[in-house]
């Protein structure tokens, strides 16, 4: 799927919508290691940004998010509009990263 056509819009300019497929979702759940929080406890000693969990944060968005991608690809869709984050902390140190959106096939106009 070509990431241009994943939008957090409901539309996607040059493109119409021909079908809508449903709700695609990707979800992932991560914990820090004990290494990787002694290392993130460190760095909040001296303030600013959080190096460590940024990167767990980021990663585990990219993994939600390709997993989003092959279920809509799953699906048959060529694009996904209204694509959303969303984070939960299932447990004490382990969240829950979910991207979801509308699966949609799209022609260009």
């Amino acid at each position: 799927m070509d990431h241009s056509l994943v939008t957090t819009a409901f539309a996607l300019d040059g493109y119409k919508v021909v079908k809508q497929l449903g709700l695609v979702r990707g979800i992932t759940v991560r914990s820090r290691s004990i290494i990787g929080n002694i290392g993130a406890g460190i760095q909040t000693l001296f303030g600013g940004n959080i190096t460590l969990y940024q990167e767990l944060c980021e990663r585990a968005r990219q993994e939600a998010y390709e997993i989003m991608i092959q279920h809509a690809q799953y699906m048959g869709a060529n694009a996904i509009i209204g694509m959303r984050y969303d984070a939960n902390e299932v447990a004490s140190g382990v969240t829950e990263v979910l991207a979801y959106g509308t699966a949609v096939v799209v022609e260009k106009v």
